[in-house]
């Protein structure tokens, strides 16, 4: 009986390539060339690659026994994993592989930047002794704002604690208990900005952090400020730091990664104090070698029918077929949950009730897990390190599981507790043959409708005339509603408006809907992948 076969596209560590070839028949092929590449998918079982291979439908479509896609690396901007997700194909990567890499990227640039090395190197190399000129600056009681709490920040953070430093640290998902812990402060952004003597971002990259440290920020620092940027391109407005650098109200810069790339040309390039280098967070042998033994294993498990841990879609094996339909659901409810929140609770119940939890459901616990931090971390969140950053950010969670679910066949429900008492509920469903996705109860409002790509939450004081004023705001930023329910505790009390809309809605159309409904509570759920 032949082995299955395992089509490496790019480099693999040797470790890696090791693990495979003990069950599996290896094939190797140059995943940037379709030509080759397309022909090579056409009998086999699992496919690994790094950045170049583009695993997209034309790709799928050529692998009809594929049953993985694998990616040795964190990021899966070159895989479709929608398209992977409805060819019932298992998308992996290795999210945890290149941490310390990054991390230790990002403390390198603050160095190099605190003691101008990369300008004194380029003099020295060229003839010129210059000490004097480049003179720099000690770490030792400074202190270091890190924009981003997450796993690679509180490495640095470590990191940096040991240079004798005072650290500070903006964000809003971690718990200030966790972060005393790491003997971290926790403040708001404008006090971090006007009280670092360095600044290192490490938040993901989304609608919201996209250009946070831009124009306005970057007048709220110190002078002597040295920024560091190795996390993601656009968090940090390339512009407003070339005109903040320019005008000497920046002291230096430390840049690992550019809004687009690759960048080889940029006005940054011009200043003897800013130190770049090509988007080398990852690259280390370290990282390349945990990447390569991450996703071998994952195939591995993939391959031979059971729950693999990294997988970042749904489609994977070992789970009960009762329990799958569960999983996209109960994802969905995590993204609504964190949504709804605003911050990440300090503990979380996941509620499965019903038919349901006569089986082992531990699985939806890190279902809502993966739902919870998937719009708050940059990394992609799996199986595998959801618990991981709950713990990091202390988040206590825990599973209920009762026979009993009411009105309703099975019932799943994510509950939190904030930091400050607020208590965040969101429970669905899934009904009648199709399995319809249902959205059955928010902060104990009884309702029913069905989850859609695009969700608002409106939370006023019952009164006439708010649905009118709503729909004709909408209306007038061309925003269609598809679907409304409007529910009320009782006559004149609290009332919630829950939105389908067809697109997102803009922030200023929010913000209007804010103004105009005195006391109201909006928030708004993209579930788009």
């Amino acid at each position: 009986m032949s082995k299955p076969a395992v089509l490496v596209a790019e480099e693999l560590s040797p470790a890696g390539i090791a693990l495979l070839e003990e069950d599996f028949e290896v094939r190797r092929v140059d995943g940037a060339d379709r030509s080759l590449l397309l022909p090579a998918l056409a009998d086999v079982d699992a496919l690994i690659v790094r950045s170049a291979t583009k695993v997209d439908a034309e790709a799928l479509a050529a692998a009809p026994r594929l049953q993985v896609v694998a990616r040795a690396g964190v990021g899966l901007d070159n895989v479709d994993v929608e398209a992977a997700t409805k060819a019932g194909v298992l998308v992996v990567n290795a999210p945890t592989s290149n941490i310390v890499s990054a991390a230790e990227q990002a403390v390198n640039l603050l160095l190099a930047s605190a003691r101008n090395t990369a300008p004194a190197h380029n003099a020295l190399v060229n003839g010129e002794w210059k000490r004097s000129k480049y003179t720099g600056v000690e770490l030792y009681e400074k202190t270091i704002g890190v924009v981003g709490l997450g796993r690679i920040g509180a490495l640095v953070a470590q990191r940096l604690l040991a240079f004798g430093t005072k650290v500070i640290a903006y964000d809003p998902f971690v718990q200030p208990a966790r972060a005393a812990q790491m003997g971290v402060e926790m403040t708001t952004l404008d006090d971090l900005l006007g009280r670092a003597d360095f600044i290192t971002i490490h938040l993901p990259k989304t609608k919201d952090t996209l250009g946070l440290i831009g124009e306005e920020a970057l007048h709220k620092v110190k002078p002597n400020v040295r920024v560091i940027n190795a996390a993601r391109g656009g968090i940090l407005d390339e512009d407003a730091l070339y005109r903040a650098l320019k005008d000497g109200r920046v002291a230096g810069a430390g840049i690992d990664v550019f809004a687009k790339e690759p960048c080889t040309d940029s006005p940054l390039f011009e200043f003897e104090n800013v130190v770049v280098a090509p988007h080398l967070g990852a690259s280390t042998h370290e990282a390349q070698e945990k990447a390569g033994t991450q996703v071998a294993r994952s195939v591995k498990l993939a391959l031979s029918g059971e729950f693999v841990p990294d997988a970042v879609n749904v489609q994977g094996t070992g789970v009960a077929e009762e329990i799958k339909p569960g999983l996209p659901l109960t994802e969905k409810l995590g993204r609504v949950f964190t949504a709804l929140a605003g911050a990440l609770p300090s503990r979380i119940d996941v509620e499965v009730r019903g038919e349901i939890a006569a089986h082992d459901v531990k699985v939806l616990e890190l279902a809502a897990l993966k739902g919870v931090f998937a719009d708050v971390v940059e990394d992609t969140v799996t199986f595998v390190n959801a618990p991981l950053l709950a713990k990091e950010r202390g988040v206590e969670v825990d599973l209920v599981t009762s026979d009993e679910s009411g009105d309703w066949r099975n019932l799943i429900a994510v509950r939190g507790v904030l930091a400050d008492g607020t208590r965040v509920s969101v429970s669905g469903t899934l009904t009648g043959p199709r399995q319809i996705e249902k959205l059955v109860e928010v902060n104990n409002y009884a309702l029913e409708i069905g989850l859609a790509e695009h969700m608002v939450f409106l939370s006023y004081d019952d009164r006439p005339g708010i649905v009118g004023k709503v729909g004709a705001l909408l209306g007038d930023a061309d925003v269609n509603i598809a679907g409304m329910q409007v529910i009320r505790d009782q006559e004149g009390g609290r009332a919630l408006i829950a939105l389908t809309v067809d697109s997102a809605v803009p922030d200023a159309v929010l913000a209007s809907i804010s103004g105009e409904i005195d006391a109201a509570v909006t928030r708004q759920v993209d579930l788009e992948d």
